[in-house]
This record gives structure tokens, C-alpha cells and sequence, in this order.
């Protein structure tokens, strides 16, 4: 055996199946975490399956090389024509494998291939979402830094340079900042690894025997998406001066308004972002998670289109405020907001794209989070809990039952099933925590919201089954359910049961009985206790330690609800998606506006000759701040608002939830970003007592 802290010879006690019995150590081995060998036919007895095998070890003759003896035992294989396990649902590979090297750590640690397909969805996932946020965010920044050249570059057509040589320059120009910046960031792409693997190793959310080794194929990685970067600013330079190139040296001087095409183009972008939105209501699991994630992406980008409109449409509801409340800064930020539709609506996308965004991922989980929560609470009706390192012995729920004052009592396991379904057409293995429970009283103790059918008839050869799940599957009382249990046994269920509380218990619940013959490692489990009406819960909890020694006793349990096995990986995987493209878009906000404040400094010197104090025009500024930060804020709010709410709709049967702390950290970066892009840029216009003046002259 490996850790425990045995000693050789020593007897020790160990519980398998609720049966105590005692061993002798005989041998103690170096291995991960603490684990107990037995010879082999004891473990298969133990294992409660003693025809069949998980595995079988092969170990090499001295001089035998690894690849000789893979091809030896393969050969073994097919000559007594051993190909299959048998019969498996679609998308579920049966082959008898032979595996070597690392592949040897799939039999032994088998939660790792699990938990390895979904961090490859989950990372598959945020590199959409990553390589979409920097289309955006990247063309919006050179196309507004272009805007702001737009004359210089009519005056190059004007003096006679031809399209070909404008569109030359700019590109150089643009390419040569963004190779230094692309290269920068592939240089940060290995510490951010590195910081990845040590933040899921704090967090506890890779399963044992799960490693994330850097191989040398994926180290060009971050100069492929470098690479992409660069060409992503390139092309959005080729169309931030295409008019200008295109347009005859007179015409490229005028400021073009924002055209019909285009406000069309946002307008059509923000209805098939809500028609996405309205599949998500019609979808569950995985596909209503895309659907709503993709509705908030096309929405922003057709929010960016719309910018101008947005910015006339919020001066409208904002301008008179400001000049009522603000003074003559207030009124000088009206009147500039409402002249400057264009460059508002600039500044406005990466505010809107950054709350959007944040809003969408942190809301989606917090919100099945809180849901599951709530549904725990109200499913919880038992007043203790007994519970044992181990497990329960034999016959405990029975002796339980037994003690005077307890009017009902429930053991309840947990474990993991396998679905095979279908989800948007593709075959799809999706791993599921469950509970087993025993049925009798079910509802005394922990009351999943009976909706159809009835808990009396849930035994072995039978499940109880969610209603989001029954749904999905067109599953009733009578129908029938195909699960694939842990020990690899495939077992058609006949539903007798539909609940509400999906979210809090899984969406299967099953006899404990059932549960318990295909689990070859079953977790711990507890016994929920009711107790009879004006019974000393007190006096109780002694009598029910008494009842069944070596337990514990928990007075006000806390409420049951499952948790996925990669849940603790995809918050991990979240929160640092969140964080880095967070922080991407909230450097966007801070450049845009500089950019845009910098442009504006001949601007602010025209207004000081013409009469405006400093304290005046400092005021405008953080008025005209505020108002940008709010309105992005506000339409940010509207555009996650809509995937939110056909997600909740969907998946909770309830309305879109942020933590309050996680809404102001949006809005404190927001606020924050805003502010350092708008004020220190607009210092130098503003530094002396005229336009130009030095700080001693000041």
C-alpha cells in the first residue's frame, strides 16, 4: 500500500462496499496519493466483478524493447481475434487497445482523458473567443488612429500621391508597430503558460495524472498567432485608408459621415445576434452556452458599426443633464459629444466590447451557480446528517430508521454516469454526477420537486430524471434512458420519475442499490435524517451515534449539490479567459482614448484662445468621460443582457445573476480606464495660463 501511514506487518481495517474486514501489510510501495494493493483475486472479488478486467499489465524480459513487445502482444491479439469489448453507443470506441509509453496512464488515472477533452473544448472555446476580440479590437484601434490622419492623408492625394503609394505607406507604418507589439506579446505568451499551469495547480482543478507538458510542436505557437495578429492590423489598414485612396485628391480632404451600408450592416448584425440569443432558449447543455456566446459577439461587433447612431441617440437622453447640472463644462460637453458623433462611437466599442464580454462569462456560470444553489436550499428538508470517513457500514440507513424519533432517513451516494447523446447533430459522451438515494420517503429528507411520476418506484432497473434532461431526451415516465456506468456497464433505465431540482441534484437520480453495484470506487456518502415532529434533535443525535459507531452526526447539514468533475477546471479556465482578454479590451479603451484625446489637444488650445478657463475645459473632459463611460456601460449591459437572459431562460429557468462585486470590478476598470485615457492626455493642452505656454510661464 502506499501512504496512510502504515507500517509492515501492521493490521489495518479497511472499508470496501459498506464491509469492514482486516488486512495485514505486507509490502509498502512508492505511489501517487495513498492507494492499497491486493493480489488478484482478491481484487477481483473486492471489485464485485470478478469475470471481467479494467486492464492488464505486461512487463517486458530483460532485453525486450517496448516497441518489440507492442508488437508482439498486438499480434497476440488479433491472432485469437480479441478486437472488440462488446457492443458500445456511438461516438464510444470498444477496441481492445494496446498502449504504451504515456498512453499506459489512461487505465489508471481515468478521470484525466475526461477532464482532457474538456479543458481541449474549453481552450478551443476562449481561442474563438480570443481570436474574434482581436479582429475587433485591433481593427477598431489602427481605423480610428487612421481616422484621426484622415487629412494628412488627403493632403498626400492631394499633392499627388497615387492610391498604391498611400496604401504602401500606411501599411509599413502600421506594420512595423504592430511586429514589435505582436512580438512583445509572443514573448509574454510562455510566463502567461507558466502562470496558467500554476493557477490550476493552487486550485486543485486537474485530476491526478493530468500533466501539461509544453511539447516542441506548440512552441511556434505564439509566433503563428503573432503572425495572425499582424495580418488582422494590416488588412484594417488597408480599409482604414481605402477611401482616402480611392476617393480624387479634392474629395480625400472632406470628413465623410457615416454611410447608409453601414448602418444597415449593424442593424442586420444586431438581429441575427438576437435571433442567436432566441436558439439558446431552445437549446440546453453546451449548445445554449454557444449560442449565447456567439449572440454577444455578433452584437458588439454591430453595436461597433452602429457607434455613431449609439453616441447621437445617448447625447440625446444625456446632453440635457449635462447642461443643466454641469455649467458651462457641461454645456461645452454636450455641444462636443453631439459634433463629435463619430469619434464618441469610437471610443464607445471597446467599453462596450469589455462589459459584454465580462458580463457574459462571469454571469453564465455565477447564474447556474446561484440557481443550483437555491434549488439545494429549498430541496434540503432533513434536520441531521450521519456520515462516516469511508462510507456507511452495511445495514446503517436500517439501524437508523429504527432509532426512536426519526420519522424518515435517506442514504444518498454520489457517483458519475456517461449519456450518450446527440447535441447539434454530433455524437457526444458527456460524463454526469448523479445521486443514488433510497426512495422510501424521499421527499421527508430531500425533496427534488416531484413533477411527474412517482419516487415509490425507483429501485434497481430504474431513474429518476431532471426536466431539463427529460426535455432534451423527450423522456417521460415509462420511457427509457441508456446510461453507461463507472465500471463500464451500459444499462437501459425505465424512467419513473420527473423533477424539478436538476441543477442542485444532477439529472439523474438513482436507486442506491443500482448505483452502488457499478461503482467500483464509490465516494463517501451520507444518511439525511428527519425527525419526527417535537423530538429533541439533540437527544437524537446521540442516540443516532450510538446507533451506528465510528460516525458523525451533523446537526443542519448543509445542502447536497453535485458538482462536475472538470466544474473546478472550467471556473479556473474562465476566470483567466476573463482576466486576460479583460485586460486586452480595458488597454484598448485606455489607447483609443488617448489616441482620441491627443487628437483633440488642437482643439482644446482653439477653445482656451477663444475664452474657456482650464477649469472649465477639465471639467468638460470628465464630464464628457463620464458620459462615455456610461452610456458604454449601459448599451454593454443591454448587449449581455439579451444572450444572458435566453441562457438563463434556458439552462436555469431564471433571470441573469452577477456577485455585486464582480459587477463593480466591470465597472471600476471601466470608470478607471476611461478616466487615465481621457485626463493625462489632455494635460498638455491644457498646462500654462494661454495655449502654448510654458509651466514657468504658467
Amino acid at each position: 500500500m502506499t501512504g496512510g501511514g502504515a507500517r509492515l506487518g501492521e493490521r489495518v481495517t479497511l472499508r470496501v462496499a459498506g464491509a469492514d474486514a482486516a488486512y495485514t501489510v505486507v509490502g509498502l510501495a512508492d505511489g501517487p496519493g495513498a492507494a492499497v494493493y491486493f493480489e488478484a483475486a482478491e481484487a477481483r472479488r473486492l471489485a464485485g466483478h470478478p469475470d471481467t478486467l479494467d486492464a492488464i499489465g505486461v512487463i517486458a524480459e530483460p532485453g525486450v524493447g517496448t516497441d518489440a513487445l507492442y508488437g508482439r502482444v498486438r499480434h497476440a491479439l488479433d491472432a485469437a481475434e480479441i478486437h472488440s469489448v462488446g457492443r458500445r453507443a456511438d461516438g464510444d470506441s470498444a477496441k481492445v487497445r494496446v498502449l504504451a509509453g504515456n498512453g499506459r496512464g489512461n487505465p489508471e488515472f481515468l478521470d484525466v482523458a475526461p477532464a482532457r477533452q474538456g479543458m481541449l473544448e474549453m481552450l478551443a472555446s476562449v481561442t474563438v473567443i480570443v481570436v474574434l476580440v482581436a479582429l475587433l479590437v485591433v481593427s477598431s484601434t489602427v481605423v480610428q488612429a487612421l481616422r484621426q490622419r484622415s487629412h494628412e492623408l488627403g493632403l498626400l492625394r492631394a499633392v499627388g500621391a497615387t492610391p498604391r503609394q498611400l496604401r504602401g505607406a500606411v501599411g509599413r507604418e502600421v506594420g512595423r508597430v504592430a511586429v514589435r507589439a505582436a512580438l512583445l506579446g509572443a514573448l509574454a505568451a510562455l510566463p502567461a503558460y507558466e502562470a496558467l499551469r500554476l493557477l490550476l495547480d493552487a486550485r486543485g482543478a486537474l485530476p491526478d495524472g493530468l500533466e501539461l507538458p509544453l511539447p516542441l510542436w506548440l512552441w511556434p505557437a505564439p509566433l503563428v498567432t503573432a503572425g495572425l495578429t499582424i495580418l488582422i492590423a494590416r488588412v484594417a489598414a488597408w480599409i482604414a485608408c481605402a477611401r482616402a485612396a480611392r476617393l480624387r485628391p479634392a474629395e480625400a480632404l472632406r470628413e465623410a459621415a457615416p454611410g447608409t451600408p453601414r448602418r444597415v450592416t449593424g442593424l442586420v448584425l444586431l438581429f441575427l445576434g438576437v435571433s442567436s440569443a432566441g436558439t439558446a432558449v431552445l437549446q440546453s447543455g453546451q449548445t445554449a452556452a454557444m449560442a449565447a456566446g456567439s449572440a454577444a459577439v455578433v452584437m458588439v461587433i454591430g453595436c461597433a458599426l452602429l457607434g455613431p447612431w449609439i453616441a447621437r441617440g445617448a447625447m440625446r437622453i444625456l446632453g440635457a443633464p449635462l447642461r443643466r447640472f454641469g455649467g458651462p463644462g457641461g454645456h461645452l460637453a454636450a455641444a462636443n459629444c453631439a459634433a463629435s458623433a463619430t469619434r464618441l462611437g469610437a471610443a464607445l466599442t471597446p467599453i462596450i466590447l469589455v462589459t459584454a464580454f465580462a458580463a457574459v462569462q462571469l454571469s453564465g456560470g455565477a447564474t447556474l451557480t446561484h440557481a443550483g444553489q437555491g434549488q439545494a436550499r429549498d430541496a434540503m428538508r432533513a434536520d441531521l446528517a450521519v456520515r462516516a470517513d469511508g462510507g456507511l457500514p452495511d445495514g446503517a440507513v436500517q439501524r437508523i430508521r429504527q432509532v426512536p424519533g426519526v420519522r424518515a432517513a435517506t442514504d444518498v451516494v454520489p457517483g458519475t454516469v456517461v449519456l450518450a447523446h446527440r447535441e447539434a447533430g454530433d455524437p457526444r459522451l458527456e460524463r454526469l454526477p448523479v445521486l443514488g438515494v433510497t426512495p422510501e420517503r424521499l421527499p421527508r429528507t430531500l425533496d427534488p420537486g416531484l413533477r411527474d411520476g412517482t419516487w415509490r418506484s425507483l429501485r434497481p432497473g430504474t431513474v429518476a430524471v431532471g426536466a431539463d434532461r427529460a426535455r432534451s431526451l423527450d423522456a417521460r415516465p415509462g420511457s427509457t434512458v441508456t446510461l453507461r456506468f463507472g465500471d463500464g456497464t451500459e444499462a437501459k433505465l425505465r424512467v419513473v420519475a420527473v423533477y424539478e431540482r436538476s441543477l442542485a441534484l444532477g439529472d439523474f437520480l438513482l436507486s442506491r442499490d443500482e448505483l452502488l453495484a457499478h461503482t467500483s470506487t464509490p465516494r463517501e456518502g451520507r444518511v439525511l435524517v428527519a425527525a419526527a415532529p417535537g423530538a429533541d434533535r439533540a437527544a437524537l443525535a446521540k442516540s443516532l451515534a450510538a446507533a451506528v459507531p465510528g460516525t458523525r452526526v451533523e446537526r443542519d447539514p448543509a445542502p447536497i449539490q453535485v458538482e462536475a468533475a472538470d466544474q473546478a477546471l472550467g471556473e479556473v479556465v474562465t476566470v483567466a479567459a476573463v482576466s486576460a482578454i479583460g485586460a486586452f479590451t480595458a488597454i484598448a479603451v485606455l489607447s483609443t482614448l488617448s489616441l482620441i484625446t491627443i487628437g483633440r489637444r488642437p482643439e482644446l488650445r482653439l477653445l482656451r484662445l477663444a475664452g474657456a478657463g482650464r477649469r472649465q475645459l477639465r471639467r468638460m473632459l470628465r464630464l464628457e468621460a463620464g458620459a462615455t463611460a456610461l452610456t458604454g456601460l449601459a448599451v454593454g449591459a443591454v448587449v449581455a443582457s439579451v444572450p444572458l437572459l435566453a441562457f438563463s431562460v434556458a439552462m436555469a429557468r431564471t433571470v441573469p445573476y452577477l456577485p455585486p462585486a464582480q459587477a463593480l470590478v466591470i465597472v471600476g476598470v471601466v470608470a478607471v480606464t476611461t478616466a487615465a485615457g481621457t485626463l493625462p492626455p489632455s494635460w498638455a493642452a491644457l498646462r500654462g495660463r494661454y495655449p502654448g505656454a510654458s509651466p514657468s510661464e504658467g
